[in-house]
């Protein structure tokens, strides 16, 4: 990593991802840790999953995030920081009618930074299961869906 300011409106290298409808931004990656700039329009959401080898935090800065974490749902507004440790499986919903904007970060990095880079190849509308597969090889793990009631 060399030392410098990533400007607010700039990724690294000018790189701009679009992950599952979102925004994503990079604004650093080192084998230690890896940050981007998130913005979920309305209606976007990660679906519930789990991260096996890395702690991931989020830090709100517009709008409100409904989580759904360890089985129960919560949410976060500006100026709250959101702690998921490895191994937890949490969810990500943008369920308000405005958008939503955060900092994301994860440590270790692993393999999130390629991970990205290959949801981002799958296009703007994937197949979910396309989804799942890449994912699992790169160190996420999406939950089943809930059985019906």
């Amino acid at each position: 990593m060399t030392a410098g300011i990533t400007p607010m409106s700039e990724g690294l290298a000018g790189t701009a991802w679009n992950i599952l409808g979102q925004t994503y931004v990079p604004k650093h990656v080192t084998p230690s840790s890896m940050s981007w700039h998130a913005t979920f329009p309305v209606g976007t959401f990660v679906p519930p999953h789990i991260h096996p080898t890395q702690d991931e935090f989020l830090y709100i800065l517009d709008g409100r995030f409904d989580f759904w974490l360890d089985g129960v749902e919560t949410s976060a507004t500006p100026g709250d920081l959101v702690r998921l440790p490895m191994g937890i499986p949490h969810g990500i919903f943008n369920k308000t009618d405005s958008t939503v904007k955060c900092l994301f970060w994860v440590s270790p990095t692993r393999r999130l930074y390629d991970l990205f880079w290959a949801l981002h190849a799958l296009g703007p509308t994937p197949n979910p299961a396309d989804v799942v597969a890449v994912s699992a090889r790169h160190e996420v793990d999406f939950l089943p869906p809930p059985e019906a009631a």
